[in-house]
């Protein structure tokens, strides 16, 4: 993804659909979310690098111990901007988006695999 375009509409329109397609984040976006994908393209911020924080934070959340208690859903584009300063202060090397989509890929199938697991687990004990 190229840096802030000329065209508000699919900038906002573009950090929408990386944000809802995340895991653990609403199925649609709040209006107080839309203001917000305005407010990160008005400040010129590069879609590259919101993708790379939607990836890195929601892979801090999926990484989390097993044990650990279970962490409420994301209900807001806010939760990730801690994450996206981060990574203005301490931008990422020119090739680690490719490899936190990959990352998140394979940790969100091996998560949904051992949830199917479960499930299946339960229904046949029943």
């Amino acid at each position: 993804m190229t840096a802030a375009g000329s065209d508000p509409a699919l900038y906002v329109s573009t950090v929408i659909l990386l944000y809802v397609d995340l895991p653990d984040t609403p199925l649609s976006a709040s209006l107080q979310d839309h203001a917000q994908a305005r407010r990160l393209q008005d400040r010129g911020i590069s879609l590259a690098l919101v993708e790379s924080a939607f990836l890195l934070a929601s892979l801090r959340r999926l990484a989390r111990p097993s044990d650990a208690p279970p962490l409420p859903p994301i209900r807001s584009l806010a939760y990730f901007l801690p994450v996206i300063e981060e990574l203005l202060a301490q931008p990422m090397p020119e090739n680690y988006l490719e490899y936190l989509r990959l990352k998140l890929r394979n940790l969100a199938d091996r998560k949904l695999a051992s949830a199917d697991v479960q499930k299946n687990t339960f229904s046949h004990e029943r």
